[in-house]
């Protein structure tokens, strides 16, 4: 997969390259990647195939949200990096990755078009959700995109939510499962597990004295970590080696009463080593119990190892 950077709206916009044939294109802000993004790209890479030209992700190098209304943006379920990864994993052509500030913010969603759309991707078909907006006060939607699309030559094709349960796929829904500690259900709508990523940071060692060192991953501050709670999952360091782990989301209550943030700890299953300064990942696959203050450190520890049972007997079920 190719990916464009754009700048700033007053940047130059590059030329077309590979796309210079034509392509059909996505658009929107594709946090998390999941199963209702991906059959959008599969709409896109069928009418690319039957266009005889590139597909085509835009998307943005930050939430829109944290820009617009940042004292209410959401959590974001994948980071730059990772979207590029899941988006790659699409078989998608290009990915164009948008430069979001106030100025795009204020953008005139024609202006949008004309530049990035035609400009910049040569855009054929444009692939997006029924409910699609942007640019300037939201104003540019699937009727804006198609009256512009029979002036300039582009097909327009607005598809509905995908539906699972019921209830639309959509990032809203799937922060809300995380935030709820739901990590499987938030699986079965992202079409993998959760990931959060960060460096293995140093920790008071509490892990270790008691028989159960963890790794401590310092996750930024926008990204979704589900409720506090223990919960079975995997952990990939820098060699990329996918280790079992019991791992901890929380504040360590039994220890800790006015505690800041929860922390992510992971207790590698098997594994003896040092993960300081590491860049990793871990994945969340299944709650097993909420976060409890216990009387004594005994308790604690007798709690860890039930724990840690209950992890391995999970993951020797679990998928690959």
């Amino acid at each position: 997969m190719e990916v464009i950077q754009l700048g700033a709206v007053d940047q130059p916009v590059p030329a077309p390259g590979v796309v210079s044939d034509g392509s059909a294109v996505t658009i929107g802000a594709y946090d998390g990647v999941h199963l209702g993004h991906r059959a959008l790209i599969a709409r896109t890479r069928d009418a690319a195939s039957r266009l005889g030209c590139a597909s085509v992700v835009v998307t943005f190098d930050r939430h829109p949200a944290s820009v617009v209304r940042p004292e209410s943006a959401p959590r974001i379920l994948t980071d730059l990096d990772q979207k590029l990864e899941l988006l790659a994993s699409t078989g998608v052509d290009v990915t164009v990755v948008v430069h979001f500030d106030r100025e795009r913010a204020a953008e005139e969603p024609d202006r949008f078009v004309r530049e990035v759309l035609v400009g910049l991707v040569r855009s054929r078909a444009v692939v997006v959700g029924e409910d699609f907006h942007f640019g300037r006060a939201r104003a540019g939607n699937v009727a804006m995109l198609r009256r512009l699309g029979d002036e300039l030559g582009f097909e327009v094709d607005g598809l509905g939510l995908l539906a699972q349960s019921g209830a639309a796929v959509s990032s809203t829904r799937i922060r809300a499962l995380i935030a709820a500690g739901d990590v499987e259900a938030a699986a079965g709508l992202l079409g993998r597990p959760h990931q959060v990523r960060g460096s293995v940071v140093p920790g008071d060692a509490r892990g270790r004295e008691l028989g159960f060192p963890t790794a401590n991953v310092s996750v930024a501050a926008d990204v979704a970590v589900p409720a506090d709670g223990v919960y079975a999952g995997w952990y990939a360091g820098e060699d990329g080696t996918r280790r079992g782990a019991c791992v901890s989301v929380g504040r360590r209550p039994t220890f800790y009463d006015d505690a800041d943030g929860s922390l992510v700890e992971a207790h590698v299953l098997d594994f003896a080593g040092d993960l300081y300064g590491q860049r990793a990942r871990v994945e969340f696959l299944g709650r097993q119990r909420g976060q409890e203050r216990f009387d004594s450190v005994d308790d604690l520890v007798a709690q860890m190892s039930v724990d840690v049972e209950q992890t391995r007997r999970r993951l020797a079920v679990a998928a690959p």
